[in-house]
């Protein structure tokens, strides 16, 4: 099915960001859709489909915020993991095929101030192995490309450095400290090679996006963002697949919207990823074809992801700086740089293609092309 243009977004909003005690992943998530219906100009009434992203404590599901909410709508669901790109997907069939007009979708999360265990082993062979934390198998990763390809530290730590640059221009950020390369450079190791700056933090808060077709979102009073392509790609062996550290299978998500859109990476004008660690914006780059394979570290040390580079990475801090929220707020600052409404010292100039790619760890990949026009 071609799906270029037929469906937009016209909503974004989120609450705030940080540590937030006292605020259930329901709670946050519902500051988050009043902020987003209050962006679109909409009521509550007006949404007939609910799309809710399950937290990491495993709350925050569509029949606990729809009632909270006084929501009962016509379609609604929940996704284990929704990182935002699987539960867009998901409202776009919705929307496509008639089972929703206008959907709104919502993420939220106490993990800080629940303070959520993120180091209990897994019961695969990671855990067996001691990775409890994402941060283990990043670091083996980001091992394993320096070993293959000569990435050295100075070069890989100009993704958190970049990221930073950008979180300083951005008042909603979090990690708001300056850092430079030789900052960088002289942190302890947190999981060597990789840096505290290296692994997202953890943070309180609500996300939530607005979804209509694109018929009714020339009714909207804000700029209608569209989706023009999506992808994804499943290896559902997770660790029992040859080289899965590398998640070589996020190559074929990238064929895939190449392939169904006709567009190529030096179309896209900005780039997101969703990084809970910087080792996932170095394979991205490169499995997505902005970079050729094992040329990721010295192409981000020339500067391309900064503040005035070439391709401008995660602008609003990504995972590193600005918040956690599982990369939700990534599409909530494409949506806002593509309808130049961002602070004016962080506003690319005049954007008209955004991409977001996302993942769950080593088992599934997705990515969305969003745009200003049809």
């Amino acid at each position: 099915m071609d799906i270029r243009g037929k469906v937009a977004i016209v909503g974004v909003g989120h609450s705030e960001q940080g540590t937030l005690p006292g605020r259930s992943p329901e709670q946050l998530s519902i500051e988050a859709i009043k902020s987003a219906l209050d962006d679109a100009k909409l009521t509550k009434e007006q949404l007939d489909g609910l799309i809710t992203c399950k937290s990491v404590q495993g709350g925050n599901a569509d029949v606990q915020v729809g009632p909270l909410f006084g929501l009962s709508p016509q379609y609604s669901q929940t996704l284990d993991y929704g990182t935002c790109n699987f539960s867009l997907h998901l409202a776009v069939q919705a929307i496509l095929t008639g089972m929703a007009e206008t959907i709104c979708l919502v993420y939220g999360a106490n993990a800080r101030s629940g303070r959520f265990n993120f180091s209990a082993s897994a019961p695969n062979l990671a855990g067996a192995s001691g990775f409890v934390h994402i941060a283990g198998q990043g670091a083996m990763a980001l091992q394993r490309h320096k070993k293959k390809f000569g990435t050295t530290d100075e070069q890989f730590g100009m993704f958190a450095v970049s990221e930073r640059e950008w979180a300083r221009l951005n008042p909603l950020a979090i990690f708001q400290d300056p850092l430079t390369i030789e900052d960088y450079l002289a942190k302890p190791y947190m999981v060597e090679p990789m840096r505290r700056e290296d692994v997202t933090m953890i943070s309180d808060g609500g996300v939530a996006l607005i979804v209509t077709s694109a018929e009714r979102a020339k009714d909207f009073p804000n700029k209608p963002i569209y989706i023009l392509g999506m992808a994804e790609q499943s290896e559902i062996r997770g660790d029992y697949f040859d080289d899965y550290l590398m998640r070589p299978f996020l190559k074929k998500s990238g064929e895939q919207v190449w392939r169904n859109t006709g567009l190529k990476p030096s179309d896209i004008d900005i780039l997101y990823i969703q990084d809970p660690t910087a080792m996932w914006d170095l394979q991205m780059v490169e499995h997505y074809g902005f970079v050729p394979e094992g040329e990721g570290g010295p192409w981000v040390a020339e500067g391309h992801t900064r503040p005035g580079g070439s391709l401008p990475l995660n602008t609003n801090g990504g995972q590193l700086s600005e918040s956690y929220m599982w990369g939700w707020l990534h599409i909530v600052e494409a949506v806002r740089q593509l309808r130049g409404t961002v602070e004016p010292q962080r506003q690319v100039p005049n954007p008209e293609l955004a991409m977001y790619c996302s993942t769950m760890t080593f088992m599934k990949g997705a990515c969305s092309i969003i745009g200003t026009h049809q």
